[in-house]
């Protein structure tokens, strides 16, 4: 385990570390252990690097977490272009991830507000991986920030764990497919109760 400190020294968390003896990939079984006997053409990877793989969309649904709404907010804490801002803020609403709410201020036209949809605020253990990955990994120096849990003040992290609350690391997931898994909840060996076919 490899402790992550805050500045001033305090030791928070400590991050599990791979163990060299246990594969640090995804296990492809059934008809997709072959990988070169298929293709990933409905890729749930792919389909979600549709909607945000760009760097500003990834910053804008950051500063939405961090509370901007307004057009002016997302523009100067991004200090990305109009022009940008105004393509990236309609194709994040046209997908669902943020949603316009109509606000007037005194005197001034109406404009919109924008606001995390439930798609969209699903997408915080993502940044939050991200915020953590970036943090260990590509930054050097003392941190200037960190996410902390209100109530208790730990660091908060993203952990990848199975439906059943078990903790797993690459070497413990498989790929498979779908129709496995309607066999696997039929036969009663996914964790749930037997249904009928």
């Amino acid at each position: 385990m490899v402790g992550m400190s805050r500045p001033d020294g305090d030791q928070r968390v400590a991050l599990p570390q791979p163990d060299p003896g246990v594969a640090q990939h995804i296990t492809l079984t059934g008809p997709l252990a072959d990988r070169d006997s298929w293709r990933a053409d409905a890729c749930p990877i792919v389909a979600a690097l549709d909607v945000l793989g760009t760097r500003s969309a990834f910053v804008i649904l950051r500063e939405a977490f961090y509370g901007a709404s307004r057009f002016e907010q997302f523009v100067k804490r991004t200090q990305l272009s109009e022009p940008v801002m105004a393509t990236r803020l309609k194709e994040l609403t046209e997908v669902g991830v943020l949603a316009k709410e109509p606000y007037r201020e005194p005197g001034e036209r109406t404009r919109n507000a924008y606001r995390l949809t439930e798609k969209g605020a699903e997408l915080l253990p993502a940044l939050t991986a991200l915020f953590s990955w970036g943090s260990r990994w590509q930054l050097s120096g003392p941190q200037q920030v960190e996410l902390a849990h209100a109530d208790c003040g730990g660091l908060v992290t993203s952990v990848l764990q199975c439906e059943h609350g078990h903790p797993v690391d690459a070497g413990a997931v498989e790929l498979r497919s779908m129709h496995r898994r309607r066999e696997l909840v039929v036969q009663g060996r996914a964790g749930e109760r037997p249904t009928r076919a």
